[in-house]
């Protein structure tokens, strides 16, 4: 198990749990956090048990409001782009490609960076009390961790844009009607409905859930190209193949 003063992990069997842990500024992110939800992700990348990712907040009042504007404020335009902007692009990229599902537990608060976080995850289950924002243009900004390209492709353009140009709040049960979340539960139910999904989920082959979220999240010839290639590493006439180039003699290939 690895700690800092604000975001938690650990991994109990199949399962890696992430967990921000800075409830008196509503999970606030700034950029202690931001390395240690990076060095959480890359260390289940390195673990051939874990199968599933669940990432969620301690309290009831907040999954995650976003960026601490304490900590972006002071920046230069610069350091703005080189060190919070993309900073922050980067590790949810990594989040969304991480080789396992990843399971966001949503209470409370899921406003600006805090949703865009929980976007970058494969399934949302929110709490009946979660509310949901982008509100950067109320501070003369606008979403800066791939909220306007990753909302309007889960809810459509026409809602993506409702919600960035106004700003306003939408309640869990209309974010479930949009799309924005898998499934509402009450929120005393919220961590026994994602542990529920997340048992669910790992109970199946690895390998074959994992191949499944590469090919939706990227139908690209190139995740084809790494997926075929891995396969046929395996197969007879591989083997065949490379023990003829040690052997030095032509490969009898067998179609296997």
């Amino acid at each position: 198990m690895t700690e800092t003063d604000t975001v938690k992990f650990r991994i109990e069997g199949p399962i890696a749990h992430i967990i921000l842990d800075r409830p008196e500024k509503l999970h606030a992110l700034n950029p202690e956090m931001l390395s240690a939800l990076e060095i959480a992700v890359n260390q289940t990348e390195q673990s051939r048990e874990v199968r599933i990712i669940i990432l969620e907040s301690t309290g009831q009042k907040a999954f995650c409001v976003g960026a601490d504007i304490l900590a972006w404020t002071p920046l230069s335009p610069l350091q703005m782009w080189s060190e919070w902007v993309r900073r922050g692009q980067r590790i949810l990229e990594r989040l969304e490609r991480a080789r396992q599902p990843v399971i966001c537990a949503i209470q409370g608060f899921a406003f600006g960076g805090g949703l865009e976080l929980a976007l970058g995850c494969d399934l949302r289950i929110a709490a009946d009390t979660a509310q949901f924002a982008m509100p950067e243009v109320k501070l003369g900004t606008i979403p800066g961790w791939g909220g306007t390209g990753r909302l309007p492709r889960l809810i459509g353009k026409a809602r993506a844009k409702q919600m960035i140009f106004t700003g306003e709040r939408i309640s869990a049960e209309r974010a479930e009607r949009w799309g924005l979340v898998n499934e509402v539960v009450p929120a005393a139910s919220l961590r026994d409905a994602v542990m529920a999904f997340a048992e669910k989920i790992s109970a199946n082959a690895p390998v074959a859930v994992q191949t499944a979220k590469q090919l939706i999240a990227h139908p690209s010839a190139a995740a084809l190209e790494s997926l075929a290639s891995a396969a046929n590493a395996f197969t007879e006439d591989a083997k065949e193949g490379i023990a003829s180039f040690r052997e030095k003699r032509p490969p009898q290939f067998k179609g296997c």
